[in-house]
């Protein structure tokens, strides 16, 4: 059996009063107190027990939105000031960005055949043209209201600004232009243009811009409206809060596409990555400042002049009023000192002696401290600190672990931003391109069902790529066997070059046509018949002879 653990309780002033009064009293005190004492030291160390670790430990927590939303504006400005001066800070927004989305999440419509009671070759024509059709839309920079990116690059536009501000909402309009084949477009709006009135104060009902029902969902979003007028840049001014609802009155349509990350239950607003880990990207960033500015001052070889007493010059510690200078220089020029390379600085006259400038530089200490940093980096947002500062100098094994980890997290994100963002759009274009005609899709609004099933899809991106491609491509050939088919040809072609397979292979059968009808490359003998091999000697003339010497009766 374990040893008991022993609590001793320390009489106070009072508790000797009351002993001294009545001793049943006082030791039913004592008594309580040990209770609690062992009650508070027993199970989870928790902030506030008597633990000594934790004792002036007094954290408080609230719901998501009280935790959250009246720190969000100062989050932001922190993190957005860190991506625009410390490299490090934006690595990871950088990194989920390229490999999360890339060159943009591609189309590949996948519709519900049996349902639809179609044959194959009906349901890929249909899939074809209507991939075909809404590239005319997302290729064209018509599809963004701001008209300056198509539907791909939008997608990388939303993947980092939701990272770095926490959200972002788009809003779906519908606007007439000439040329436009399509009216539906995307306006993007940054998190700051969503937030209360000033007339409203955040309460249960609206807080951060979002104003929700009785479950929590939303019903109302509050954007500012932006003057647009001759004023300068930095005076841009907001005349009046536009209220939009969450969804339309009678079509349930959503009219707004709030797009973050939900951690907490009731959470309204997006919480930036960098927020866990924004005091120790900014006191990385100023050591790497202080280190750099060190190292560039360590490489100066600078020599100071000093006398002792001194009697005049930079000892003085400002200018003399009777210098006399010419009218185009600074007067501050001839005592504007500063280390250089091979500079001699001339503190006196008399008495002089020479001292060199060394700042002790490099430091070290730094880059283990600076690596110690980044992994802690990485293990928040989870990407591995080799793929965060794209350093690769471990083992084989060390660098695949990493990158499988890393695309755990990006696999992550592209099915959110598949789900969250692609997939509306596209069943709002969808919807437009039925009512126009260009699309024909039989009971289409006659059951929700039926809907679902002309808007399946599947959204692809860049592939994982490969670190060693013989190796890998040899597990993936043992994976694609007949005698372990544990996985397909179009899985992991999208794993490793994130196209279409069937695309691929249509593409590439067209190419061998080609290079076959201009003799590029040799027929290949047909199946089954086999050449005949050379025999050795005279086997064959022998075997003529002897069947030459059958009668035919035989």
């Amino acid at each position: 059996m374990g040893a008991t653990k022993k609590f001793s309780v320390k009489t106070t002033f009072f508790d000797r009063i009351i002993n001294s009064i009545s001793p049943e009293r006082g030791l039913s005190r004592l008594k309580a107190r040990a209770a609690l004492n062992f009650l508070e030291d027993s199970g989870y160390v928790v902030p506030g027990s008597n633990k000594k670790t934790v004792r002036a430990w007094h954290p408080t927590s609230d719901t998501a939105d009280r935790d959250s939303i009246p720190k969000l504006e100062d989050i932001r400005r922190g993190c957005r000031d860190l991506t625009m001066n410390s490299p490090i800070a934006n690595a990871p927004l950088n990194r989920e960005w390229t490999n999360a989305v890339g060159w943009g999440l591609i189309l590949q419509s996948r519709i519900d055949r049996e349902l639809l009671g179609m044959s194959d070759d009906e349901a890929e024509e249909w899939e074809r043209n209507t991939e075909r059709e809404f590239n005319v839309w997302a290729k064209s920079k018509d599809c963004d209201a701001a008209r300056t990116l198509n539907f791909f690059e939008m997608q990388g536009h939303i993947m980092y600004n939701t990272s770095l501000s926490g959200d972002v909402f788009a809003l779906l309009p519908y606007i007439k232009r000439p040329g436009k084949v399509y009216d539906l477009s995307i306006s993007v709006l940054e998190a700051d243009m969503v937030c209360n009135p000033p007339s409203i104060i955040d309460n249960n009902k609206v807080a951060g811009g979002v104003e929700v029902d009785e479950y929590g969902a939303p019903v109302k979003y509050y954007f500012k409206k932006l003057r647009m007028d001759n004023a300068t840049l930095g005076s841009t001014t907001f005349d009046d809060f536009v209220p939009i609802p969450a969804f339309g009155a009678e079509s349930g349509r959503r009219n707004v596409l709030h797009l973050y990350h939900k951690l907490r239950p009731g959470q309204r607003r997006g919480i930036p990555m960098l927020a866990p880990v924004i005091d120790a990207m900014k006191q990385l960033s100023r050591l790497t400042e202080a280190e750099l500015a060190a190292s560039v001052i360590n490489s100066f070889f600078t020599v100071f002049v000093k006398t002792n007493p001194a009697t005049s010059g930079l000892a003085d510690g400002y200018i003399p009023e009777d210098s006399e200078v010419d009218e185009d220089e600074d007067p501050r020029d001839e005592y504007h000192y500063e280390l250089g390379s091979g500079s001699v600085v001339e503190l006196a006259k008399d008495g002089q002696e020479i001292q060199l400038a060394d700042p002790k530089r490099p430091n070290e200490n730094f880059e283990p401290f600076f690596m110690g940093i980044c992994k802690m980096i990485g293990a928040s947002t989870n990407i591995p600190y080799e793929q965060l500062i794209l350093h690769f100098q471990s083992s084989y094994s060390a660098a695949r672990a990493a990158l499988l980890e890393a695309w755990k997290f990006y696999r992550i994100r592209r099915v959110w931003l598949a789900s969250e963002f692609c997939q509306p759009v596209f069943e709002a274009w969808l919807i437009e391109a039925i009512l126009m005609g260009r699309i024909v899709a039989h009971g289409f609004f006659d059951d929700p069902s039926i809907m679902a099933a002309w808007c399946g899809t599947t959204w692809t991106g860049p592939g994982q790529g490969q670190i060693d491609p013989l190796k890998e491509s040899k597990a993936t050939e043992i994976l694609l066997s007949d005698k372990t088919p544990l996985s397909d040809f179009e899985t992991e072609h999208a794993r490793i070059y994130g196209t279409d397979w069937e695309d691929s292979m249509t593409r590439l059968s067209r190419q061998k046509k080609f290079l076959k009808s201009h003799e590029l490359i040799p027929e290949q003998p047909q199946q089954g018949m086999q050449p005949v091999q050379p025999q050795q000697g005279n086997e064959i003339e022998e075997r003529v002879e002897e069947l030459e010497s059958v009668s035919p009766e035989q």
